[in-house]
């Protein structure tokens, strides 16, 4: 038996041993739907999350969502209204931005290899385009030249530094994101000198931590790095993002990490900040630590089947919307994330069995020997932390399954 990680805090189960989703029954969300898969995500929980991270963090700093996290149209516009800002990554995810509400003056475009249409449209909306490269900011002063149009350009940073203990490292040595920090301070001057409106830093060194002490120590590193490229300048960056590195715990022995203790050693590093950002504004950019927890995927077990001595619970989901739950989104060692028999909630385990998707390959699995009540065919096999990086981080048209369906609670 290999243990699963621990299913997020506030979930439970009506009296008849059903999960509830936003206080509405699986089965129901299910039937709503119209069939499984479905991913539901609970609106109170991103709520909930949002205020939680305000509480925590020092009032000065703003909050950005990273729509690659999760770019459902329904979620981005309910998020929208309580958060600072929207960074995407693609000119897809900026028409999802623009469309969701949010002002494209609080929309940042980050990401290497931007096509010269993307930065087109991010200048003609006036969203900030962050600049992974001196030829990217060559481009982009070339095309608002032409377009006769002031762009909003900031600079993303491939710091010297990374975030420890994350789980993607996106900064330190050499990267594709981000100028290299020495080169930074000439290429702000030729973004100045240019005429554009220089944005700011964009300075991103990991994601996927849990250890507060780590963040706290990046965030720290990262407002230093700042301040010494601001003084290099000879100008005070009106923005710098700092990135996110918040986590979410997703397998055995993970632990939350702890937001109050990263928001009060972010205010010690603020307070003591250099002079020259005396009068920048400051932004932490977080996705899945604001969506992860509030997302269940749902699938129905339509086979029960029995090989060596082994039992299989057959899914009609899989990795084709889950990938990062079937431990191939980039997992060294394959551990379960949580998972529970959805209309026996918070039952006893009774036996030990492997969950598997509907895709005719070995690598189709969601639960690999995991202790379960007693589930059969009908039944729902859920999937928690599936709010952020599952429907659009997975390979949907794989074998021709189709995508799954989802819904927001």
């Amino acid at each position: 038996m290999k243990p699963h990680g621990p299913i997020p805090a506030g979930y439970r189960a009506d009296a008849d041993g059903m999960l509830l989703i936003g206080d509405d029954r699986a089965e129901r969300l299910a039937d709503l739907a119209g069939d499984t898969p479905l991913f539901a995500y609970d609106s109170a929980k991103i709520a909930a999350r949002v205020a939680e991270w305000r509480a925590a963090m020092p009032r000065a700093v703003q909050l950005h969502y990273a729509i690659k996290a999760n770019p459902f149209a329904p979620l981005l516009a309910f998020i929208a209204p309580m958060v600072d800002g929207f960074d995407v990554a693609s000119g897809g995810e900026l028409k999802a931005a623009l469309a969701s509400g949010m002002a494209a003056a609080d929309i940042s475009f980050a990401g290497p290899g931007k096509r010269d249409r993307e930065l087109e449209a991010a200048i003609t909306a006036g969203a900030t385009i962050n600049l992974e490269s001196a030829g990217e900011a060559t481009r982009a002063l070339s095309i608002a030249k032409r377009l006769d149009m002031r762009p909003r350009l900031a600079v993303r940073v491939n710091p010297d530094f990374d975030l420890k203990g994350s789980g993607m490292k996106m900064g330190g040595g050499a990267k594709p994101f981000g100028v290299d920090a020495e080169a930074v301070p000439p290429l702000v001057r030729q973004v100045i000198e240019a005429g554009a409106d220089w944005q700011g830093f964009h300075i991103f060194a990991g994601s996927q931590a849990l250890d507060a002490a780590a963040i706290a120590e990046t965030q720290a590193q990262t407002v230093a790095l700042a301040a010494r490229l601001a003084n290099e300048i000879g100008a005070a960056p009106p923005l710098v993002n700092i990135g996110g590195g918040m986590g979410v715990p997703y397998f055995p022995g993970d632990t939350p990490v702890d937001a109050k203790a990263v928001g009060a050693a972010l205010g010690k590093t603020l307070a003591a900040r250099d002079a020259v950002l005396a009068t920048s504004r400051f932004a932490m950019e977080l996705g899945r630590w604001l969506v992860a927890e509030a997302g269940v995927y749902l699938t129905r077990i339509v086979d029960r089947k029995t090989s060596h001595g082994e039992t299989f619970l057959v899914t009609d989901g899989g990795l084709h919307h889950q990938l990062a739950a079937s431990g191939n989104f980039g997992t060294v060692i394959r551990r379960n994330y949580p998972i529970a028999v959805a209309n026996r909630f918070g039952a006893e385990a009774a036996e030990t069995v492997s969950v598997v998707g509907c895709l005719c390959t070995p690598l189709d699995r969601l639960g690999d020997q995991v202790a379960l009540p007693r589930a059969d065919v009908g039944d729902l096999i859920a999937i928690f932390q599936a709010g952020a990086y599952g429907a659009t981080a997975s390979p949907a048209a794989f074998l021709g399954q189709g995508p799954a369906r989802e819904m927001l609670v």
